[in-house]
């Protein structure tokens, strides 16, 4: 892997970003859809997996109050990992990011998140948040966090019945 370095996403970075988010989470949005059945899924979650593209064009915006930062493998953007952080409450909190597939299982993620968690103690939060899902597709992303450091959980569980 070339020299990983980050800095912050710019406008330009925006079709890059979205293809590596729609890369990451095709197959989490799949998996939905095999969890939930297609009529659940058409009818409780596909509007909120196609919601995700503008989430992230609403978190590159100029006061969004969200930090976006690109993760650079050379030339190459490899992902991004979005930062907000808190002055009120202290709480820093990791939202959407991802990892380019064709870059998984190089630490770029885990780089990602200790950037992240580095950028809060800078900012004098006292507390690092992070939100992901319970099911199997989000496995990858459970043992990243955890590798980062995030070892205080809450399960949640999101439950839907055919009416």
């Amino acid at each position: 892997m070339s020299e990983l370095h980050f800095r912050h996403a710019r406008p330009e970075d925006a079709p890059r970003l979205q293809a590596i988010r729609r890369a990451a989470f095709a197959p989490v949005f799949a998996s939905f859809r095999a969890i939930l059945g297609d009529e659940i899924y058409e009818l409780a979650q596909r509007r909120t997996d196609e919601a995700q593209e503008g989430l992230l064009t609403s978190l590159m915006a100029a006061g969004s109050g969200w930090e976006v930062y690109v993760a650079q493998s050379g030339d190459e953007v490899a992902g991004f990992v979005a930062v907000q952080l808190n002055p009120e409450t202290l709480v820093g909190e990791i939202g959407l990011n991802a990892v380019d597939p064709a870059q998984a299982g190089k630490g770029i993620g885990t780089a990602m998140y200790e950037l992240a968690v580095a950028r809060m103690k800078q900012a004098g939060m006292r507390v690092a948040t992070v939100g992901t899902g319970g099911d199997p597709s989000h496995a990858p992303a459970r043992r990243a966090y955890r590798k980062a450091g995030f070892d205080v959980e809450i399960s949640s569980v999101w439950m839907c019945r055919k009416l």
